[in-house]
Formats: C-alpha cells, structure tokens, sequence
C-alpha cells in the first residue's frame, strides 16, 4: 500500500529527553557596545529614560569568525533582529549557578512585588536576554544597530529577524505594567 503524497507516519521526537537534560551553548557574535557599565545603560532597547545621555544608542553586533558570513544574506531587508544573548556579568553566568530572586521590585513598579517571569530582570536562573534592535546597515560580519541596551562584549548566542506578523501584538495587555503606567511610572 502507498501512502499518499504528502502523508508522514506520526513519529516521537520528544520522548527521550528528560526535563533536566543540559544545553551547551556557544556565542555567535559579541556586541560592540558604547555601555561598559551597567550603570547609564538603557534598562529596555526602546528606553533612552535615564541612561546617562538620553540617546538612543548605536552599537554592532560582531560575528565570530567561525560563524559563516553567508549566515547574514537577506538580513539587509529587515528593520529590526531579536538579540539573543547571554547576562554575562551576573554571578554564576559563567559556570551555570546564577543565583536570582523568586521576587523583584522592577524599575516601572518599585512600590510592588512581581514574580521574576513577570518581568524583564536580569538576574535569572538561565541568564539569557532578548532585545529587538533596529538594524542601520550591515557591513561584512558587523550588524550596525540602534536602540542597544547590552554592554560592551555581551556574548550574543542567536540572532533572528523581527517579523510584525508574528512579533507585534499591538493590543495585547501587559498586566503590572500597564497597571503601573496607570499610576503615572513610566
């Protein structure tokens, strides 16, 4: 008997893996970055509030030379790339034992508690963050955005373009936040 075309018997991918199971993960690129502290670093990528010069900041994203530079064809045609990359300064980072809070007081709504996966707080039990970065050009192996919120020398572990359909929620509710932005804390 043939199958039709197009039909595929129904397969397990999932069943041998444990929930506890390691991921190793190698930087891609590094970020090229005018922030060398945290202090004065923009606390979001679209937020210039507070940082020590109130501009939105330009940056590179640099690939490793082992990375293939054809990896970038047809990123040219984007406005923006989600940034993911690695909280490297934090205690742990390095070795896989970062300590973080169940409980943090963020900078939109100190007067309240939230649960760490209800924000955007750095310090997590896998130290990665994720930014949406408008890209200005892309030259060889350096990705020139604008909006950078990393530090000088971030390990970026991977790189994906921004695609409104499916990255824009323009009516979607942000539960605290919008609360605290009620309240006048922006």
């Amino acid at each position: 008997m043939t199958k039709p075309l197009g039909h595929k018997a129904p397969q397990d991918h999932t069943g041998a893996l444990t929930p506890s199971e390691r991921f190793a993960m190698r930087p891609i690129a590094i970020a090229r970055s005018p922030y060398k502290e945290r202090f004065g670093a923009p606390r979001q990528a679209s937020v210039t509030r507070e940082t020590r010069d109130g501009e939105v900041a330009e940056g590179v994203i640099e690939l490793l030379p082992e990375i293939p530079l054809e990896s970038l064809r047809s990123l040219e045609g984007f406005d923006y790339l989600w940034v993911i990359y690695v909280f490297h300064l934090n205690d742990g980072a390095s070795t896989g034992q970062t300590r973080w809070p169940a409980l943090v007081r963020p900078p939109r709504d100190p007067e309240h508690q939230h649960g760490l996966f209800a924000t955007r707080a750095p310090h997590r039990p896998n130290p990665i963050g994720l930014s949406a970065l408008r890209i200005a050009r892309i030259e060889g192996r350096a990705i020139h955005v604008r909006g950078l919120d990393l530090l000088d020398g971030t390990p970026v572990i991977d790189l994906k373009p921004y695609v409104p359909y499916a990255d824009a929620f323009p009516d979607a509710k942000a539960g605290w936040v919008d609360e605290a932005e009620a309240r006048g804390r922006r």
